[in-house]
């Protein structure tokens, strides 16, 4: 096993039973700088190593990447990957991403100002497998290698000295996952260059050329959301159900009488949900109700299949599935005949409906997309809400999605909004388009097969826990505050609900989290009783 600080890209075929493993950490403030605050790592199971590839770091992210059991079908896999390696350098099999991807491999001066800014090599404690080139550099060299063939001294001159087997191979896949595609690098290379973009192609090699792509994006989430609607696997049967259940939760708990609208032809607003929220946080939704119908919007949900998910998994990870789903997507706006769709609080829809999919309709098939918070911003400003933020008075901070934030340049309205109904909120550090990635961006916050989710815990999530922390210190140790982590994303929100969960937070500390929208709806004057939960005595 080699160091972290001494790893080299040259090392990823090596015959070791494991690369390289995790030692010490990027230091926690108080109160998670005393020992024993949080779990120690452990280590990877004996089974697990025999089936998987966890001969990178001991952790396992792909879990369909089962080691060969014949000699030929480790050949016909590394065929495989070279094949898919060809095309994505080809104008003809990846056009969409053939400019950004060669810039980003050709230019890159090794200044290593990406590494600075990224979460995972900081939080790692500085292991050079973390960092952005590490894996870029890889890459080259595997290309380099296949593409110009020499040997020796003049493989070693052109920077094409690696060993190209399964080993290494497998080993690239499983790096592919330990970035969060959150492209912080991006936005600080002085050159403008994108490691983040490099490691989305590596994983669509996997998927889209040798089928393998971890259970929880693909089998449980695009093939599902394309097969039932949506990628929780909730039919419209249950959905209806679950509306039912919203719309007496928001009697009970504020009194209002709201029947929620579905599938209302010609309205002015399609709102579209994260699934994930009917079923984990029914409260997101149901804010929402509360506030668009308090505004009187013409506004409504839709029950169609695809319709009511706007998650679109694909975009992590393979093109073709992020397009199909994307198809969908738009058609049941186009059938209900909707002026607009309205992305709620989910930051890769954002990207992946109003950037990503944005070319796939022009013309009379156009539908315009945007983002609730402007809108949600407008309301306030023009009091359509009544609002009294002595509601909210305790501490509050806010987590910035990177798909809103650095994809999207929305950065003012929230802020706008929150202190609006937020007497003592306070910035992360850094905030805005600097903020750091949840860490369970391109699907690390679902991904929870063996030992990923520890490294999503103890590396990928480091960065923003030490951030909340932060943000809390003059109040973090008095457990009779309240303190709230807004996070106006659902994936961002996963990611933070197992952060407190994992360390313990809202038991010893009472922390907790929620979307924006719930704290405005707290605020809201004609309501009696808190909306929050923590908020309430029953």
């Amino acid at each position: 096993m080699i160091k972290g600080k001494d790893l080299k890209p040259q090392d990823m075929g090596k015959p070791h039973e494991q690369l390289t493993k995790l030692e010490k950490l990027m230091d926690l403030p108080a109160p998670y700088d005393k020992p024993g605050m949080e779990p120690s790592l452990t280590e990877p199971k004996d089974a697990w190593k025999e089936k998987f590839c966890a001969s990178l770091d001991g952790y396992i992210g792909i879990d369909t990447l089962t080691r060969p059991t014949t000699k030929e079908e480790e050949e016909e896999q590394v065929e495989m990957f070279l094949s898919g390696l060809e095309k994505i350098f080809s104008d003809e099999t990846n056009r969409n991403f053939i400019q950004p991807l060669l810039l980003s491999f050709e230019y890159c001066a090794k200044c290593n100002t990406c590494s600075e800014a990224c979460h995972v090599f900081q939080a790692s404690g500085q292991n050079e497998l973390y960092r952005p080139i590490f894996r870029s550099e890889v890459l080259r060299r595997i290309a380099r290698k296949h593409f110009k063939k020499g040997s020796g001294i003049v493989e070693k001159f052109i920077g094409a000295d690696i060993d190209i087997n399964w080993e290494t191979i497998a080993r690239l896949g499983e790096l592919a996952y330990r970035c969060n595609l959150c492209r912080r690098c991006a936005q600080t290379c002085p050159l403008g260059l994108d490691n983040a973009l490099l490691a989305r192609e590596i994983r669509k090699i996997f998927s889209q050329e040798m089928g393998i792509a971890p259970r929880p994006l693909h089998e449980k989430g695009t093939v599902l959301q394309l097969k039932t609607g949506s990628s929780t696997g909730i039919t419209k049967p249950a959905l209806l159900d679950n509306i039912e259940f919203i719309e007496e939760d928001i009697e009970e708990k504020t009194g209002k009488k709201i029947k929620i609208p579905i599938d209302k032809k010609g309205a002015d607003i399609l709102l579209t949900h994260n699934a994930g929220e009917f079923m984990a946080w029914p409260e997101n939704p149901a804010a929402f109700a509360i506030l668009f119908e308090d505004a009187g919007l013409d506004w409504t949900l839709s029950s169609d299949l695809l319709g009511y998910d706007n998650v679109n998994y694909g975009i992590w990870y393979d093109d073709s599935q992020a397009k199909k789903i994307a198809l969908q997507q738009f058609k049941v706006a186009r059938d209900l005949g909707v002026k607009r769709i309205v992305l709620g609080e989910c930051g890769h829809a954002h990207k992946a409906a109003a950037v990503s999919a944005d070319r796939l309709f022009t013309g009379e098939d156009y539908i315009p997309k945007e983002s609730f918070l402007p809108l949600l911003w407008d309301l306030i400003k023009n009091n359509k809400l009544k609002l009294d933020p002595s509601k909210n008075n305790f501490p509050v901070t806010m987590h910035d999605p990177c798909n809103v934030v650095r994809m999207m340049g929305i950065v003012q309205p929230q802020r706008d909004i929150i202190k609006a109904v937020s007497p003592q909120f306070r910035e992360m550090t850094p905030h805005g388009v600097h903020n750091y990635c949840c860490g369970g961006g391109s699907g690390f916050a679902i991904m929870k097969s063996m030992n990923f989710s520890e490294f999503r815990e103890k590396v990928s999530t480091r960065m923003k826990f030490k951030q909340i922390l932060d943000a809390f210190q003059d109040t973090i140790e008095d457990p009779t505050i309240p303190k709230y982590v807004c996070a106006p994303c659902s994936n961002c929100k996963g990611a933070i609900r197992d952060i407190l969960k994992f360390y313990k937070v809202t038991e010893k500390f009472n922390v907790h989290y929620g979307g924006l929208v719930e704290l405005v709806v707290n605020a809201l004057v004609d309501i009696e009783k808190p909306f929050l939960d923590f908020l309430r005595d029953d």
